[in-house]
């Protein structure tokens, strides 16, 4: 079946102290967007990328592009102005039936075993939501308060959220809504259900400095 990864690389610096956006940043000399992308071409040879930048940024991805991968499998479109019209930008280039993955591109430490694992679980079920536990005690605000959850019932949602075409294209035609913080919470408006699948812990978004030492680290240790 047909291969899709909408990468969405539309964040910036502003918790790295940096000018520079995350996905450009440099892990060993590679900007982060490299690894990436990287994994996904790895991960399957028949597979196409989808990379969403927002415009101002577009000539430093084709740069990325130019520089380390065949071009002939990436695609460049423009971002929208959250993260659900991006995603949606991306699905408009997808013409053929297949499975789409949904990633940030910050989730540079993405593992093959776990695009695989995804694509699996999609091709059985139609979704793939990729998750872990959390290991702090959660609590939620209330009309009265807080109080304490279970924490075995809470999972910590990642990407690459995985769906079958015929799911993931139909459920964005529908109006945005400000609690569509993923793609799993669309899918769920559209009416359908999600099917959560094991994420891995090293599977982070690079959002701070910290995060760049701990990629680095992980990188440097393989």
């Amino acid at each position: 079946m047909k291969k899709f990864a909408v990468i969405v690389a539309g964040g910036t610096g502003s918790r790295m102290n940096n000018t520079t956006p995350k996905q450009f940043l440099l892990l060993q000399g590679k900007p982060v967007l490299y690894y990436t992308i990287h994994s996904f071409l790895e991960a399957y040879d028949d597979l196409q990328i989808i990379l969403v930048l927002p415009e101002e940024h577009v000539a430093a991805g084709q740069e990325i592009i130019d520089a380390f991968f065949d071009y002939d499998r990436i695609q460049i479109t423009i971002g929208g102005r959250t993260r659900f019209h991006s995603v949606q930008n991306g699905l408009h280039l997808i013409e053929e039936e297949g499975i789409v993955f949904v990633h940030d591109a910050v989730r540079c430490m993405v593992s093959i075993d776990l695009i695989r694992r995804c694509y699996d679980a999609a091709i059985e079920t139609g979704s793939a939501i990729p998750v872990v536990d959390s290991k702090d005690s959660v609590r939620i605000i209330t009309e009265d308060g807080n109080e304490a959850l279970e924490r075995s019932n809470i999972k910590l949602v990642q990407t690459p959220q995985t769906f079958h075409s015929k799911i993931l294209l139909p459920a964005y035609q529908i109006d945005y809504k400000d609690k569509f913080t993923d793609e799993a919470t669309v899918v769920e408006a559209f009416g359908l259900k999600v099917q959560l699948v094991a994420g891995e812990e090293n599977n982070f978004k690079i959002t701070r400095p910290v995060d760049l030492v701990m990629a680095e680290h992980l990188l440097s240790s393989n």
